[in-house]
């Protein structure tokens, strides 16, 4: 048995919600250490760049770990490939997942099994709480991107995110662009 429970919790944070914070806050509860491993999902595409969304969860974090000092230490790394490799790398002993409905759980089952078969690593779940089980950063995107008003994402993302998302709007962002414009073709069918 390893000495220190080093956690991995893996994501795209493209953008970081309330509901990420909360599994990053829980698990600091459950484990020795956690590392937020900021990837890329290659069947989506970005809106926030990897260098922008390590910055975002790490600004995040400051205030997080600055309220909770007791619970373990958090870090934020980037990385891109298999998730069982980076974790390997890091030298994790789980996973952490949040799972908000029966859908995420039946995938997030299959993943577990996978990585475990596969890297022997076990992945540890964390129910969502009601405030977060419909809360998904591509919805955060579809509604950045056919809103004129961002205000109510504020009870989905930080403020920070909020303001990281109005610039992207109004730099026009071509995924922004797209999602707006597959929304209207849509309403016109």
């Amino acid at each position: 048995m390893p000495s220190k429970h080093l956690v991995v919790f893996p994501g795209s944070f493209d953008p970081v919600t309330y509901g990420h914070l909360d599994v990053i806050r829980r698990g600091r509860r459950l484990f020795d250490e956690l590392v937020v491993a900021v990837g890329r999902n290659p069947g989506k595409d970005s809106l926030f760049n990897a260098d922008e969304r390590v910055d975002m969860v790490e600004r995040l974090l400051t205030e997080m770990v600055a309220s909770e000092p007791d619970a373990a230490p958090v870090r934020v790394k980037a990385f891109s490939g298999l998730t069982v490799d980076f974790a390997r790398e890091v030298g994790a002993t789980a996973l952490l997942r949040g799972v908000r409905n029966l859908s995420d759980l039946q995938y997030e089952v299959q993943q577990a099994v996978t990585n475990r078969e596969v890297a022997g690593l076990e992945t540890a779940f964390v129910v969502a709480g009601q405030t977060f089980a419909y809360t998904s950063s591509s919805l955060i995107k579809q509604i950045a991107a056919m809103g004129r008003d961002l205000t109510p994402l504020a009870s989905m993302v930080p403020p920070l995110v909020v303001e990281m998302l109005r610039q992207k709007k109004v730099a026009k962002h071509p995924l922004l662009k797209r999602l707006a414009a597959t929304n209207d073709s849509a309403v016109e069918t």
